[in-house]
């Protein structure tokens, strides 16, 4: 079967995230409740919320296809069609009041990205891509920005503190390469919608979990620019967990040499 994402799933996707915004809203910079994870990250009453009302929508309506959701799990684990779910990804800035965190609603075929949805609730800002269509960013078109060296290259990670020392290494490797004064950090998710819309040219993490990366290779890439591990291979379900965005994807041998791989 051919790997595609249909019109019908699009529109599902948008309303996915119509009610993830419309459960996040009215908590953010509120009142809400949280709690630490096993893996000492945290969940908010908004992110349970939001995830519920994605997972209502699916359960109702795609009976068939799988979920699979940063808080409440995984559903038809075997499906060869899985919606992966993060409802707020940037819990982090969520709770601090910064609105740069994101839903994130990715859809697999057979484990590869399809289709991805990021939205922005408070701004009220959404990328949206499809395999082999093109991106739109609030329904209009976007294209990633040019970048002749990497020293012209904005760059973008969401924290160092999540690479281990030999990841930072690596980074380090390729945050040298680029302009000094041109490093952003702390963005999660919206930094590659930003990549996509021509503002950043490179976004590098690594420790990313499915739900963190599933919706963002098909908006990055329908806008022209180029989404893979740090080995340049394509993202797909068991990948490593180290992501690289590209805006440019004549700059990806550059970025690769940089961070020391071959």
């Amino acid at each position: 079967m051919r790997l595609m994402a249909t019109p019908s799933d699009l529109e599902l996707a948008n309303r996915l995230a119509d009610a993830a915004g419309e459960a996040i809203r009215p908590l953010f910079r509120g009142e809400w409740s949280e709690e630490q994870k096993a893996d000492r990250s945290f969940v908010t009453e908004a992110d349970k919320a939001a995830e519920a009302a994605m997972r209502a929508i699916l359960e109702a309506e795609r009976a068939d296809d799988g979920i699979i959701g940063e808080e409440y799990g995984t559903r038809n684990e075997g499906a060869r069609r899985q919606w992966v779910l993060d409802p707020i990804d940037g819990t982090t800035s969520f709770i601090a009041g910064r609105p740069i965190f994101g839903t994130l609603i990715g859809l697999l075929q057979d484990g590869f990205p399809v289709l991805g949805i990021i939205d922005q609730p408070i701004a009220r800002e959404r990328w949206a891509g499809r395999m082999s269509e093109g991106t739109t960013f609030n329904g209009k078109p976007v294209r990633t920005a040019p970048c002749r060296e990497l020293s012209d290259a904005v760059l973008g990670t969401t924290s160092p503190h999540h690479f281990s020392d030999h990841e930072a290494d690596h980074f380090m490797g390729l945050a040298k390469a680029v302009a000094e004064r041109k490093i952003i950090y702390g963005g999660d998710c919206y930094n590659y919608g930003l990549v996509a819309s021509g503002h950043v040219d490179i976004v590098c993490e690594a420790g990313l979990k499915l739900h963190d990366f599933a919706a963002l290779a098909p908006i990055v890439e329908g806008a022209g620019g180029l989404m893979c591990d740090w080995a340049g291979e394509p993202l797909h379900a068991e990948s490593d967990g180290t992501v690289l965005a590209i805006g440019d994807p004549a700059r990806l041998e550059d970025v690769l040499e940089a961070m020391g791989h071959d």
